[in-house]
């Protein structure tokens, strides 16, 4: 029996067992093949990008590992994102870096910054059906320092101010062009190694100049501001914590990103979804995997990831909770990378999305508690991945370990050619 046939029969029985639990195994693939992830596009070259590509990281960022057959210019980039979706079922989207802008070899400084700069991006991601989002970069600039929109000195702070704004309308453009808002997220450094002699000052102006950058309305992009536990060289305190973007946030109408590992890690990511939802219009994900606070490993199938899916689908959220992955690691085949990230993210999303929620439901209604933790108990044994691989073969991209020997394949016959 040829792998065809043995993945539709495992299918056809996994549909028959959780059919006895009142799931519909079509109805959760449909819900999955709508679920678009925002894939990082400096997972492909170590957040180098186009603007200064032999410059250093500084500001917070840091990548170790230097495996052969990292991407070193625009089209190396999108060529092994194109061959990373290629292994990843579904229709995606991707994010990008104000510094992977097509610069055309001209200085662009980024308070320069124009759409007009990823008018290629936006050209090539309709090509390929993807859609874009955008992120803001205050980080490996000589105006970064340890302080860019919460900097005393007004030149410095006056420069970063630009720079978001100019990428707010960046971000409106693409989000026009591709007729689908763009998510464009807010991140800064922003920090000192040792705790001020004043913590309010500084959140007192980067709050005065968000309230700058947000005041120009837009129709075509949505804006997310992202949170960060401490930085690298700044571990004391953190101007834009999590406390302060969930009270921006909250009380401006803005969306909150919650990347998984700028928490403490002990801290459940997923109990913060139900909370937020109720505050905060939207919440934007960036999934990574941290083993020591912020060590942005590539995302594996674990309890955090599934805690956090099955949340969202509990909560009946997936039209307010966008998915994005950060990791960038440099130690492993950075299309791999991208590829066992992505999916190990939707294997999450298909577990929770093939819970028998209204069962579920009723037995707490009705107090049987046994009843409920033991439907979930036996919930993690039940044929989830026969579904998940139909669900690749729908999608026409390689079923269970297929994608190994094509990455191999890529690696010898591409990625290692570069030097």
């Amino acid at each position: 029996m040829n792998k065809e046939s043995l993945v539709q029969q495992a299918f056809d029985l996994a549909a028959e067992r959780y059919a006895a639990i009142g799931v519909d195994v079509n109805q959760a693939m449909d819900k999955l093949q709508k679920i678009s992830l925002s894939l990082h596009c400096w997972q492909a070259d170590d957040v180098t990008g186009f603007e200064n590509p032999d410059g250093s990281l500084s500001g917070g960022i840091q990548v170790t590992g230097n495996y052969p057959g990292k991407a070193r210019n625009m089209e190396e980039v999108r060529a092994d994102i194109l061959k990373a979706t290629s292994f990843i079922p579904g229709s995606h989207r991707l994010s990008l870096h104000e510094i992977y802008g097509d610069f055309g070899g001209k200085k662009v400084d980024r308070d320069e910054v124009e759409p007009i700069h990823f008018q290629s991006w936006m050209e090539w991601a309709k090509e390929h059906n993807l859609k874009l989002d955008f992120n803001s970069t205050s980080f490996s600039h000589p105006k970064s320092g340890n302080l860019t929109l919460a900097n005393p000195d007004p030149a410095i702070r006056n420069f970063w101010i630009e720079h978001t704004k100019r990428c707010r309308a960046v971000s409106e453009a693409m989000g026009a062009y591709q007729n689908d808002p763009c998510i464009m997220n807010l991140w800064i450094h922003d920090g000192s190694k040792e705790v001020p002699a004043s913590r309010i000052k500084y959140r007192q102006i980067l709050k005065e100049a968000l309230d700058e950058i947000f005041s120009t309305p837009y129709e075509n992009m949505k804006d997310c501001i992202e949170a960060k536990l401490f930085g690298i060289g700044l571990e004391s305190y953190t101007v834009g914590s999590y406390d302060f973007y969930l009270g921006y946030g909250a009380k401006n109408n803005k969306i909150v990103t919650l990347d998984t590992g700028h928490f403490h890690l002990t801290e459940s990511i997923a109990d913060k979804i139900s909370s937020m939802l109720l505050f905060t219009p939207e919440i934007m994900l960036h999934v990574s995997r941290p083993i020591r606070w912020d060590s942005d490993h590539v995302v594996i199938l674990g309890d955090d990831l599934l805690d956090l899916s099955r949340e969202i689908i509990r909560c009946d959220a997936l039209d307010r909770v966008h998915v994005g992955l950060d990791y960038f690691d440099a130690t492993i085949n950075r299309i791999g990378a991208y590829v066992i990230g992505s999916r190990a993210t939707q294997k999450a999303f298909m577990q929770a999305l093939l819970e028998p929620s209204a069962q579920l439901a009723e037995y707490e209604e009705k107090d049987q508690l046994f009843q409920r933790l033991a439907l979930q108990e036996e919930l993690k044994s039940m044929p989830w991945q026969a579904v998940w691989d139909y669900f690749c073969y729908k999608n026409n991209v390689p079923v269970g370990e297929d994608y190994i020997a094509e990455i191999q394949k890529y690696e010898n016959e591409v990625t290692f050619k570069r030097g």
